[in-house]
Order: structure tokens, then C-alpha cells, then sequence
């Protein structure tokens, strides 16, 4: 089982900081980085943060760094550890530019790109955006659908619902093939459809191992459901709020999570450092 770690980096984390700190975490063998997106945040909301008691975002964060932004940084900072979007707000971005952020940065880092998927919790972000909340599930297998013809080799056309894109030329193409692998977030039925009919993987978040087991039903269904079976995507967990010990990190990996992704903070590159060993230490079983 690969460990991977979720960061967020923002107006208080200078570029050196990052610099330094996304080298320490591929020197020490991590597989991947994660990279949150919220383009905005609000004071009062009336929207609820699904993954904390108090319905609120941890922290009450006042910004964050683009995710591929920070990953096309993160990739020249870099050699070899996975550049992940943890995850992206797909319905409220315009699907072409994100198609065209996706495939730049897998083309700048050499094939390097996960893409992380999800439609969203924040509606408040949305109307400011003036994007649509109320079909973003919809949008999001519209939008996914039209990228996949962009990266596609040749003339790219597409025709959906609110998306139509004339016979055009879209370069660079994405160096994975057909595209970097597509992870879709979210934990509902219709979140775990989107991973059987559309996905190359499930990055289940907030989940102990217990939860997991119980979703795991739902996602074989899914899979059955579209032909498909758990042996044909990738299964990965961000634990969040529960801990990881040596005993969980059995359980997900018995329950075959391909990928655990912790998030990991430091306020200065010392203490990540230490945080991260422990990290490592508490996952080597």
C-alpha cells in the first residue's frame, strides 16, 4: 500500500517554504501529493463542511494556492513523487481551461498528474461563480466526459447538454494515455457511479476502516452494475479526522486500499520533518 499526503499551501506559505518542504516529502520515498481547491471562502456560510461536527472547514481557512497553480511549482521543485488534485472542483470550473491545466501540467511534469475529482460542497462558492449547484453532479460527468475528448489524439469535437466544442486542435496532450487517471471523491451512491461509469479510481475521504468496508458494498455494486469489477480502478483513502496507526494501516490495506493519503502540516520544515517520520514509521507494517 502506497502512502501519499495531502498538503495546503497558502498566502502564509512562502515559495521557498514549499520548495522545501514538497522535497523533503519525495525524499523521503512519499508516492504522492494532494493538493486541495477552493477559490474562495466566506466568513458565514450556510453550507455544511461534510467531514466535521461543526459543519464548518477546520481552521476557518481565508485562502489556498490554485491546485495547479501549486502543483506546476511543485512539479519543477521536483523529480519523480505524483502530483494529485485533492480534489478538484470540476462543475464550477469552465471544462476547457481545466482540461487544458490537466494536460499542461502532465506534459511540464513528464506524466506525473492524478486527477482528483469532485462536484463540491460549498454553494456559497458556486453563486459567486455563477455556477450552477443544483446539477453539479450532472455538470461533473458532462465536463469529465468533454475533457476526455480534448485529450484525446487528432480534432477534438464534443456535443452535451451545456457544453459544445467545434472540430478544434487542443495541445499539448496529456503524456499518460488516454489521460491522466481520473479519482473521483465523494462518498454517496451516486458519487461511487460516477467512479464505476466514469472513473479510473475512488479516493474515498474521511473514512475509517470500518466506513470503508461498509462503502466498499455500495462501490461493488456500482462496479457490478457497469461491468466492472474493484480489480479494474485504484482505491484510495484519506482518512482525515481518524488516526492512523499501525492497526488501521493494516485494516485499510486488508480491506485493499492501493493508496492511504494523510494529511500532514508543519509550521516550519523541522517539525514536518518529524511529523512525516512519524508518519512513515506508524504506515511500514
Amino acid at each position: 500500500m502506497k502512502v501519499g499526503v495531502a498538503m495546503a499551501f497558502s498566502q502564509h506559505t512562502s515559495a521557498d517554504f514549499i520548495r522545501a518542504a514538497v522535497q523533503l516529502v519525495e525524499s523521503k520515498g512519499v508516492h504522492s501529493i494532494w493538493m486541495p481547491e477552493h477559490v474562495m471562502f466566506f466568513p458565514d456560510y450556510a453550507s455544511t463542511y461534510p467531514y466535521s461536527s461543526s459543519g464548518r472547514i477546520p481552521g476557518d481557512p481565508e485562502g489556498l494556492l490554485d491546485p495547479f497553480t501549486a502543483l506546476t511549482y511543485i512539479a519543477s521543485c521536483t523529480k519523480t513523487i505524483r502530483l494529485g488534485t485533492g480534489i478538484c472542483l470540476v462543475p464550477q470550473r469552465q471544462p476547457v481551461y481545466t482540461a487544458k491545466m490537466v494536460a499542461d501540467v502532465d506534459f511540464l511534469s513528464g506524466g506525473r498528474v492524478d486527477f482528483g475529482v469532485g462536484i463540491g460542497w460549498l454553494k456559497e462558492e458556486f453563486d459567486n461563480l455563477g455556477a450552477d449547484f443544483s446539477r453539479r453532479g450532472k455538470l461533473c460527468e458532462e465536463y469529465i466526459n468533454a475533457m476526455k475528448e480534448l485529450w484525446s489524439e487528432g480534432v477534438s469535437t464534443f456535443s452535451g447538454p451545456t457544453v459544445e466544442i467545434t472540430a478544434c486542435h487542443f495541445n499539448p496532450k496529456p503524456v499518460q494515455k488516454p489521460h491522466p487517471p481520473i479519482y473521483f471523491g465523494g462518498e454517496s451512491n451516486a458519487a461511487l457511479k460516477r467512479v464505476a461509469e466514469q472513473g479510473d479510481g475512488w479516493y474515498g475521504y474521511d473514512m475509517a476502516p470500518a466506513d470503508l468496508a461498509r462503502r466498499l458494498q455500495a462501490l461493488d455494486a456500482a462496479l457490478d452494475g457497469a461491468g466492472r469489477r474493484r480489480e479494474d480502478i485504484t482505491l484510495i483513502v484519506g482518512p482525515n479526522r481518524h488516526p492512523v496507526t499501525p492497526e488501521t494501516t493494516v485494516a485499510y490495506r486488508d480491506l485493499g486500499v492501493d493508496q492511504l493519503v494523510v494529511p500532514i502540516f508543519g509550521s516550519s520544515i523541522d517539525k514536518l520533518e518529524v511529523r512525516l517520520d512519524a508518519l512513515l514509521e506508524t504506515t511500514a507494517v
